[in-house]
């Protein structure tokens, strides 16, 4: 037998394959820091619209970095539900994993990546959440499905068997079909209020333009701010 001293063949032929994948085999658009507004959320909705007129495939997923009782960071992707004056908005089960984080530590990141346009935005700041009103607001604004599956609740967790999870996700197809007005008593909408934006710009040739906004001491106006890529 051959020795292989990088590891099996199947270990050898994942790297090879990562070192050939192309990374903005593109156009990429340029950004001028200096025409950038005072004020993050003008750029981020400009940069978003761009995006989905670009094609970018799902521009409203994000992840959203928490940090557990043991210190621990944790991450998933959902999605985006709004970003206006007050911060950036999503939702879910206050009794999931995520929702239980935050109310134990309510600070969080967001990360946002733009393939298309080689472009990133980070967020970072403390989560509050909005009002059973607003959660109800959201939860109807939504699908059947996505009522459907908040009034399946039980986010994160164990789950038992496939068949356990069909029986649970047919009765709450057929309420939110028979009754669009039933609500998920845990569904919790929250907004991270943000204290730090950056905002990323890739460049084929790795000069890379990033642009941060930070409040100082929970200041209303904005440091603008170039770093090294």
């Amino acid at each position: 037998m051959t020795h292989d001293p990088g590891g099996d063949g199947t270990a050898r032929e994942f790297r090879e394959l990562l070192r050939s994948l192309k990374v903005w085999d593109t156009d990429l658009p340029s950004f001028d820091p200096d025409g950038a507004p005072a004020e993050p959320l003008p750029l981020f909705h400009r940069w978003f619209t761009e995006a989905a007129a670009a094609g970018q495939p799902e521009p409203h997923t994000m992840t959203l970095a928490t940090v557990d009782g043991d210190s621990r960071p944790d991450l998933r992707t959902l999605m985006l539900h709004d970003a206006d004056a007050h911060g950036w908005h999503f939702a879910t089960h206050a009794t999931s994993a995520k929702g239980r984080q935050l109310a134990a530590r309510p600070e969080a990141a967001l990360g946002f990546y733009w393939s298309l346009h080689g472009r990133q935005v980070r967020v970072r700041g403390r989560v509050v959440p909005g009002t059973p009103e607003e959660a109800y607001a959201d939860l109807h604004a939504r699908s059947t499905g996505a009522l459907a599956a908040a009034l399946v609740g039980r986010q994160s967790e164990v789950l038992g068997s496939q068949e356990e999870l069909r029986r649970a996700n047919a009765a709450a197809w057929e309420r939110a079909e028979t009754d669009p007005e039933a609500t998920a008593e845990t569904w919790t909408v929250y907004v991270l209020v943000p204290s730090e934006v950056e905002f990323f710009q890739g460049d084929a040739r790795r000069r890379h333009v990033r642009l941060r906004y930070r409040r100082e001491d929970d200041a209303d106006a904005w440091v603008r701010e170039m770093l090294w890529p």
